[in-house]
């Protein structure tokens, strides 16, 4: 008999109330009608549906939904925060449950580079108040090998093309620009940490 059947079940009674909370969003009007997964485009690669993250939330598995490589696939669409008939804002809820799992170390389980991008997108937030692409691109791509990858596999002349071709059409500007209140921006990211 499989071993993980016979554990016991880990139940955190303060989990939902920490996350409605500390999202401000009250996840435990949920009924499971199950629009939300319905709706979503990026099923596939989850490992467990919208629904079931949420189901997590209300029965106090803090883990399952925490370790799971769903809240990493989940990008931030509203797709299902537009179909819940209970107006929940489970992108919204998403977005917290990548927050606390970092804020626990909790790494991304699905071995992919999601949580990279989250960080170098806050990364550019915190110093810009808004993300400039080429940036963007160039941390992420430097911060896990992958230039090098694509200069091994010959493919990075491609992008560079790519790239030119949107500077020269001014969809990708070279000096990045800030926002004017950057002294807002730092007392966001204050409040969240």
């Amino acid at each position: 008999m499989d071993e993980s059947l016979t554990a016991p079940v880990q139940i955190d009674f303060d989990f939902l109330p920490q996350v409605e909370r500390g999202s401000g969003i009250q996840a435990s009007v949920c009924y499971q009608c199950r629009k939300c997964s319905n709706g979503c485009p990026l099923t596939f690669a989850m490992d467990h549906p919208p629904d079931r993250i949420l189901r997590f939330l209300l029965l106090g598995q803090a883990d399952q939904a925490l370790h799971s490589r769903t809240i990493w696939v989940c990008s931030s669409c509203e797709t299902c925060t537009t179909r819940c008939p209970n107006g929940i804002d489970i992108a919204g809820l998403m977005d917290y449950l990548k927050q606390e799992a970092c804020r626990r170390g909790i790494p991304d389980p699905s071995g992919n580079r999601s949580l990279a991008v989250h960080q170098c997108f806050l990364d550019q937030i915190r110093r810009r108040g808004r993300v400039h692409e080429g940036s963007f691109m160039n941390a992420y791509l430097l911060s896990h090998g992958v230039w090098w990858r694509k200069i091994l596999a010959g493919t990075l002349i491609h992008d560079l093309r790519l790239g030119w071709a949107l500077w020269k059409r001014g969809r990708l500007p070279i000096v990045p620009r800030g926002v004017a209140d950057q002294a807002e921006i730092e007392r966001l990211f204050a409040a969240k940490d």
